[in-house]
């Protein structure tokens, strides 16, 4: 029997150190990232000047140790309720709901959305076991029976699990009596007709809007 280990390099199976194969093993946890981009990252961490990687090893530290989620509507901050929350002067009668943090910085650079938000982490998926029980569902809830809400709008994605948990949520507020909208959906900027779908098509023109509006 062989060791997976060379006892002279200290090299495994994979011909990679110890210390290299379990950088390779953790960057390929990431989503995005493949055993072969997992291997050229930590090769290229390897190449770093060491104080480079001491102040990326830092900023990840600092990360996990200083964000948390703001208990009103769950969004990363730094601070408890987060800069939205605490504005004043957003409109506090407008709550849209997104499923991902990043969602909500989306939103931010469009400076077209002047209300709150409620970040999910997440949508509706039997397939993947993620049910009601496991997003912010219960908590948004809570927010409408005390906050003076006067619309919700659901920017869930526009694909299956986006829809059903759009869906599940509209039959929860709908009989409190706060109108419930999305976002139009439709045609990209600069796009074509001919090369559009025909449910995106079919968005944009239940989505439509008079010239002057």
């Amino acid at each position: 029997m062989f060791s997976d280990l060379d006892s002279k390099t200290g090299t495994g199976a994979s011909g990679e150190t110890p210390h290299v194969q379990r950088l390779v093993d953790e960057f390929n946890r990431l989503p995005g990232i493949g055993p072969k981009s997992a291997q050229r990252l930590a090769y290229y961490l390897i190449k770093m000047p060491t104080e480079q990687a001491k102040s990326l090893a830092d900023a990840i530290v600092a990360v996990k140790d200083k964000i948390a989620l703001c208990s009103d509507c769950f969004h990363i901050t730094e601070n408890d309720p987060c800069d939205i929350c605490a504005n004043g002067y957003r409109d506090q009668g407008k709550l849209c709901v997104v499923e991902q943090p990043l969602d909500v910085i989306a939103l931010e650079k469009t400076s077209s959305y002047n209300g709150r938000y409620h970040v999910l982490h997440g949508t509706i998926s039997p397939i993947n076991g993620i049910g009601p029980e496991n997003l912010k569902i219960k908590e948004l809830l809570r927010r409408l029976q005390v906050s003076d809400i006067d619309e919700v709008i659901l920017a869930l994605n526009p694909n299956l699990e986006g829809e059903a948990t759009s869906m599940y949520i509209n039959q929860l507020v709908s009989p409190s009596g706060i109108k419930v909208t999305r976002p139009a959906r439709g045609l990209p900027v600069g796009g074509d007709l001919e090369y559009a779908d025909e449910a995106t098509l079919g968005r944009a023109i239940e989505g439509r809007q008079s010239l002057g509006e």
